[in-house]
């Protein structure tokens, strides 16, 4: 097929093989019951031109999934008639979307194009079927389109013109689903006022997978970029998790997929099969596409030129002793077994809510005999044989089936054939494997999911990511054999435990010849025992599609779970029994297999099971609730067993797949524009308090404990000032220093010191009038007496920085405007000669933002002389102290860089560890930032050592480390860090290696054990590495490894 010339087709046509049944080239059907029997015929594509209002789709029901569907009875509860809508009606405005003419009654001329219905093609009627294919209401909106915000009003002409526009894109693209379809490629058709309508309708499309997706070659192209967001880990590479991946990595994440396999594909699995010179494959799990009107995966089989196989309705049943049943008695029981079918039907809504805790068996039981076949064996045999039929569409006895519920999903189900696919369906789990990357035997066993990502644990291997997609089959999520941390929420839980998962398996055989002739797809067999009616009841014949003389044996219902411990070599010799008593009356040998293969869904630990059905005491709901994320958008579900309209379907996980990539994607969107958000909310903040403690390092006026600040432009005795009240401050001495100490050129260092036990400062505050400022000023008695007068006489509360507000906000934003860049007065640091108390608020005036302490050790200092060299660079202003000396002559080298900060130490190795042979004074060491005052003092030892006491301080938040000694053996720096307000302490003792968390890059050396620097590392909280990448690359073990040996080699 040429891929250019399929915009040309019908978009509901796949290339269907049908087999040849009339060999006469010159048929001219003369009748609609003709044209079924046309070879050419495509009962798939509808393109009759005269299609107006009505059209009739037939439903294939669950009922009768491997029997004949033309020979049912008709009813109408057995076809679904959609009314398309009419959407222009005669006294309604047409606008032209090609020429932008509009048509219709305009009354005065003035017509309000926002009012009009647009006509985009004269054939809406056919895309609205289209749409309705896939999976959209002809003349409304889903419930997912409501969500996404489509439209601004539901209803009226806006939601019938993005209806339209919606219907046209989809059609577009599945007259050619080998192309990219773009927004652009509209623009001429759609008229201007509707453009916002074109980017709802493509952009929803889009992002959840209605359009553009697939393995062609133009769509594969947008999974080969470079991802460029967050990681994503997938658990299971079944049909829902490729169809995942792949859209996700289009969406441009990082995916990573863990398959517990040695193969992709799931419970898809083709078998190859070969002996003899005789090859075939096998589909051991899912086979059948069912309905090809809108399934994604005849999509998918087109855009790879994979011709399907209609699975032809003949399907002739045989009795036990091998003749056929009598085909009159045949119709008569299948017309009666889909009358009590209804009559089940009527008998639930009779009921109401009684009906979900009523069997769908108990229901039949009571139906059955009906009059005319009563007391008939043969015909109860038969009527068995549709009952396993029954319970192989839903992979469970009838007694377990929900009466209210069991058929909820019949009206979503695809229209359409049931088709093969020609060399098994592992060809489209191939197709979708294509570069994405897959790790097999990871038995993932642990999922941890929360507010700041997942953890995916596989052996011995964690697997980190954002966010996390599980597709295991519902039969592993009952087996609890992955464990959540947390725990998944009860109702999830509840829903689990309620739905049903149910069994089906098979005997595949591949014979030397075919024996069995070539003009039909399914023949069935009945059993005289109810309990066993669903053991070999239906054949499949693959000699058509699987390459080779291929038959596969169904067993079903309470036989399938008997089937799961039977010898293979038992099962095989029964199937044999039953085709010799067919074909051997007929004259045909059969031949012994050259190979078989049984199947063990049931037992395969990857999958526990078949698919899922509506057990008695659940519904439909159930489906919705294993398809809720958790997590608050972390951890996904996805999966046959997710999807309420299409469950027990491959077509149906491969949607959900598709669903899953979108609610991720969504999320995470989400969640990205949250934090933008919250960062710069914590910038602002962050910069305004930072902007805030500037202003009051030059208070207006200062009292006490407490400061203010104000716009001095305006005079207004009630304008708005910012009241600062500072707590924990420590008690200040009059220090009465000697002449000789102010003189010194050590006195930098000694009016740094300050006591280590000292409370840590912290500060509220109010917002007040000048005025009111003033009369505080003038309260005598001290700062208890003024906190006093400005709770009980002003009224006001003290708040942190936060509880300002914005009207503080512009206060601050007015008084750093009237300030500008102004200098602080003086840079001097000089004291005058005579004083005698030192003021920290004086210093702070004084003291520049970047302060750097170079420090130098002497290698060779005598006993006298060589100490701690300290040097304080000031934008120029140098002040160095010198000799302080030691006895032991090794001195500290210390550089501080603040705004980065490094802090590093060397030669900490002394003789004596900063003892001395006085009691001396040690190191007193101060570091300020922005001006602010910490210092240390009294780091004072005997010969046992005391260790050096650091005290960093960022934008006036004052912390100390308590008077930390370590004897000779030499404990850890005790380091303190804090950063507005928020503590950040290590404890006093460090052992080697211990790692803390900061926001800022530090690595600070600490004594070690041998006099060493040992390296405390304090991580950065910036960008998350490569977090999809085991912690640990060992595999593990074959013993970690439980494998399932199935009869012939299924794995």
């Amino acid at each position: 097929m040429n891929p250019s010339s399929s915009s040309n087709q019908n978009p509901l046509q796949f290339s269907i093989l049908y087999p040849q049944s009339n060999p006469n080239p010159n048929f001219t059907p003369n009748s609609i019951s003709d044209t079924q029997n046309d070879p050419d015929y495509y009962p798939s594509s509808i393109s009759n031109p005269n299609l107006t209002n009505y059209i009739s789709l037939s439903i294939p029901k669950k009922r009768r999934r491997g029997r004949s569907r033309t020979n049912a009875a008709s009813s109408p509860s057995h076809d679904q008639v959609y009314q398309m809508p009419n959407l222009i009606s005669s006294g309604s405005n047409v606008i032209n979307g090609t020429n932008g003419v509009v048509y219709g009654n305009s009354g005065n001329g003035v017509v309000d194009v926002s009012d009009e219905i647009i006509v985009i093609n004269k054939d809406a009627t056919n895309e609205a079927l289209i749409a309705l294919t896939s999976g959209f209401p002809a003349d409304s909106l889903t419930s997912e389109e409501i969500d996404g915000g489509v439209v601004s009003v539901v209803g009226g002409i806006e939601q019938v013109n993005y209806i339209l526009i919606r219907n046209h894109i989809i059609t577009r693209w599945r007259e050619d689903v080998f192309s990219w379809v773009t927004k652009e490629m509209f623009l001429d058709v759609i008229p201007k006022h509707c453009r916002g309508l074109l980017d709802k309708a493509y952009d929803y499309l889009l992002s959840r997978g209605f359009i553009n997706f697939g393995v062609a070659p133009a769509i594969k192209e947008k999974i080969l970029g470079e991802a460029s967001r967050s990681n994503v880990i997938i658990i299971g590479a079944g049909l829902a998790g490729l169809a995942a991946a792949r859209q996700l990595m289009s969406f441009g994440y990082k995916v990573t997929v863990l398959e517990g396999r040695k193969r992709a594909g799931g419970r898809v699995y083709t078998k190859k099969m070969d002996g003899a010179n005789k090859t075939a494959a096998a589909d051991l799990g899912g086979s059948v596409l069912t309905g090809t009107l809108g399934n994604p995966l005849g999509i998918l089989a087109k855009q790879l030129s994979y011709p399907l196989h209609k699975v032809r309705d003949k399907c002739p049943l045989y009795n036990v002793d091998g003749k056929p049943v009598d085909p009159d008695l045949d119709t008569k029981v299948e017309i009666a077994y889909n009358q009590i079918l209804d009559k089940a039907s009527s008998l639930r809504q009779l009921m109401g809510e009684v009906s979900q805790d009523v069997s769908l068996g108990a229901a039949l039981e009571s139906l059955w005999p009906v009059d005319g076949i009563a007391g008939n064996e043969e015909a109860t045999k038969l009527f068995n044989w549709h009952i396993a039929n029954l319970e192989y569409a839903n992979a469970a006895l009838v007694s377990k089936l929900s009466l209210a519920f069991w058929d909820q999903d019949d009206p979503f189900d695809m229209g359409g054939d049931h088709c093969f696919l020609p060399g098994g369906n592992g060809r489209l789990v191939q197709a979708l494997s294509e570069n994405v990357p897959i790790q097999y035997e990871k038995i993932v066993h642990t999922i941890r999911y929360g507010g700041h990502g997942v953890q995916v644990i596989s052996g011995g291997q964690i697997y980190e990511g954002d966010m996390a997609l599980c597709t295991v089959p519902l039969g592993v999520l009952k087996s609890g054999s992955i464990k959540f941390i947390p725990e998944l929420p009860q109702r999830k839980l509840e829903g689990i435990k309620r739905l049903g998962f149910g069994l089906l398996n098979k005997v595949a055989m591949l014979f030397p010849y075919v024996f069995w002739g070539t003009d039909l797809d399914t023949f069935g067999h009945l059993t005289d025992d109810q309990s066993s009616r669903g053991e070999f009841f239906l054949f499949y014949s693959y000699a058509t599609v699987a390459g080779g003389p291929l038959l596969i044996a169904l067993v079903a219902g309470e036989a399938a779970h008997k089937f799961e411990s039977m010898p293979p070599t038992d099962a095989v010799t029964q199937v044999l029994q039953i085709l010799k008593g067919i074909y051997k009356p007929k004259g045909i040998d059969v031949p012994d297999p050259i190979q078989t293969v049984c199947t063990r869904w049931g037992s395969d630990p990857f999958s526990l099971g078949s698919y899922s059905n509506v057990a008695v005491g659940a519904s439909g709901d159930d489906y919705d609730i294993l398809a809720e994320s958790v997590g608050d958008g972390r951890l996904f579900f996805a999966g046959e067993a997710t999807t309420k309209r299409y469950p027990a379907t491959m077509h149906g996980a491969f949607l959900t797949g598709l669903r899953e990539a979108a609610n991720m994607s969504h999320y995470a969107s989400n969640r990205a524009m949250r934090t933008k958000v919250q960062r710069n909310t914590l910038k602002n903040t962050h910069s305004c308090a930072c902007l805030l403690a500037d202003l009051f390092r030059e208070p207006d006026l200062e009292f006490g404990s407490f400061s203010v600040i104000y716009c001095k432009k305006n005079s207004d005795p009630k304008s708005v000032a910012i009241l600062r009240v500072k707590f924990g401050e420590p008690q200040k001495k009059n220090e009465g220093s000697r002449p000789d100490q102010q003189h010194s050129s050590s006195l930098l260092v000694q009016q740094l010191q300050t006591h280590f036990n000292q409370q840590q400062e912290f500060h509220v505050y109010t917002l007040l009038s000048r005025q009111q400022a003033l009369e505080l000023m003038d309260v005598r008695g001290g700062d208890e007496m003024r906190l006093n007068y400005l709770c009980e006489n002003l009224g006001v509360k003290l708040i942190g920085r936060k509880g300002l507000g914005p009207s503080a906000d512009s206060v601050i934003a007015s008084i750093k405007a009237e300030r500008g860049n102004r200098r602080p007065a003086s840079t001097s640091l000089t004291l005058k000669s005579g004083t005698s108390k030192f003021k920290p608020a004086n210093l702070k005036q004084k003291m520049i933002r970047k302060a750097k302490v170079l420090g130098n050790s002497s290698n060779g200092s005598t006993i006298s002389n060589k100490g701690l060299g300290v040097k304080m660079v000031d934008h120029g202003i140098d002040s160095s102290s010198s000799n302080l000396s030691s006895t032991s002559n090794k001195g500290v080298g210390l550089m501080m860089v603040d705004h980065g900060i490094d802090s590093s130490t060397s030669n900490f190795s002394s003789s004596s560890n900063f003892s001395s042979t006085t009691p001396n004074k040690g190191p007193g060491l101060k570091l300020v930032d922005h001006g602010i005052d910490s210092s240390t003092s009294n780091v004072s030892s005997t010969t046992s050592g005391k260790g050096l006491g650091l005290r960093i301080v960022d934008h006036g938040i004052d912390s100390s480390t308590p008077n930390f000694s370590f004897a000779s053996s030499n404990k850890g720096l005790g380091l303190k860090i804090v950063d507005h307000g928020i503590d950040y302490s290590t404890p006093l003792s460090f052992p080697v290696g211990t790692k803390a968390i900061s926001n800022e890059n530090i690595t600070t050396p600490f004594p070690g054990s041998n006099g060493g620097a040992k390296e405390v590392m304090c991580i950065s909280s910036g960008p998350t590495p490569d977090n999809t990448k085991p912690s640990s690359m060992t595999p593990p073990s074959s013993s970690d490894m439980e494998t399932v040996n199935y009869f012939g080699g299924l794995q």
